[in-house]
């Protein structure tokens, strides 16, 4: 075994994290919590895998749920297509009769690219392949001195096939502690890939890394040639575009119009208040300019209240519910935000 993952591996057992997805083998809860952490910070994901797993504990329940229960169960954590994947592929799973054991298996389920694939693979079912996530980039990176572009097909290639050949070759069998006492690791893939993971995520972090207190800092090349801070390299290639949306909440004797937003856009499958070019004469600002920043765009919003006292024509797809049952519809976060400034 190589010094570096022999390292990580030891750094693993004394300071890997206690999490409630690492105590179990169970591929469904394991896949649930990748998902989840999909763009999404771990102590926020904590609570949507228990609200997932109290609600729907087995990946049959969830593929017996509807669309529009999944993505109100999700809503807040941003990224709807995570959701809407996750359903489908729960679906996927039970028509072909349970999980698939093989990474090409794993893979074929939607939502599911080759990093959650080899997670998955390796925390339930041993499978002896690496991940490469953005903490794995970031540590291989600055430990191995690579400037290769991580968003690019030659940076990707490069950092899978050294990933890969840093996963241990050592049996089960031969007594190494493969990881803290709280976790189901029982194979080497495994704890290597969470020790590598959760080595980025506390100790190798983007700002501010514990260079003085790293097990690695020796034989780090970054840390030697002081490119910590430039390393990894990451090009910048998508502009990021401004939207302006004007919406119009009517309420109209404890009724309000809202609809459902169709495929094609961002937010599918989640609903909003009518949303329109032009506030109606009478409609009171609530707010102006509220900004909501996505991955390639910026958002900005006017939100006005409408009071009306007979219910005006309302577009095509838009309907009537009772105010108080707007909790029961999934919404975007831009809309919760605006729905709090509401009398």
């Amino acid at each position: 075994m190589n010094d570096f993952t022999l390292t990580l591996l030891r750094w693993f057992r004394e300071n890997g994290r206690d999490l409630p997805w690492r105590q179990t083998r169970d591929p469904y809860a394991i896949w649930l919590s990748e998902i989840i952490l999909q763009q999404t910070q771990v102590r926020q994901g904590w609570d949507y895998w228990e609200r997932f797993m109290r609600r729907w504990p087995t990946v049959d329940d969830l593929a017996a749920a509807t669309e529009d229960e999944v993505l109100r169960e999700w809503q807040g954590l941003g990224y709807y297509s995570r959701a809407r994947n996750l359903h489908a592929a729960a679906r996927q799973i039970i028509a072909g009769g349970g999980f698939p054991t093989t990474i090409e298996g794993l893979r074929a389920l939607k939502g599911v690219g080759d990093y959650t694939a080899a997670a998955i693979g390796s925390f339930a079912f041993d499978l002896p392949t690496a991940v490469v996530d953005g903490n794995v980039y970031r540590v291989l990176a600055r430990h191995f001195g690579i400037a290769t572009p991580i968003n690019t097909f030659e940076g990707k290639k490069e950092f899978a096939a050294l990933a890969q050949s840093l996963i241990p070759e050592v049996p089960v069998s031969s007594g190494f502690p493969l990881g803290p006492a709280s976790s189901s690791c029982s194979g080497v893939a495994a704890a290597y890939n969470q020790a590598i993971m959760d080595f980025g995520a506390t100790l190798c972090t983007p700002q501010s890394p514990h260079c003085g207190t790293c097990p690695l800092m020796e034989t780090c090349a970054a840390l030697r040639e002081d490119r910590v801070g430039q390393l990894p390299v990451k090009l910048k290639t998508t502009k990021v575009k401004e939207r302006r949306l004007t919406y119009i909440y009517i309420r109209c004797n404890g009724f309000t119009a809202i609809h459902r937003r169709p495929a094609g856009d961002i937010w599918q499958g989640l609903y909003e208040p009518l949303l329109t070019t032009e506030p109606p004469r009478g409609a009171h600002l609530l707010r102006r300019n509220q900004k909501h920043v996505l991955t390639h765009r910026v958002i900005y919003a006017d939100f006005y209240l409408w009071e009306s006292a007979e219910r005006p024509v309302l577009p095509d797809g838009y309907f009537w519910i009772p105010e108080q049952d707007i909790d029961q519809y999934g919404v975007p976060r831009l809309i919760e935000i605006l729905l709090e400034q509401l009398p």
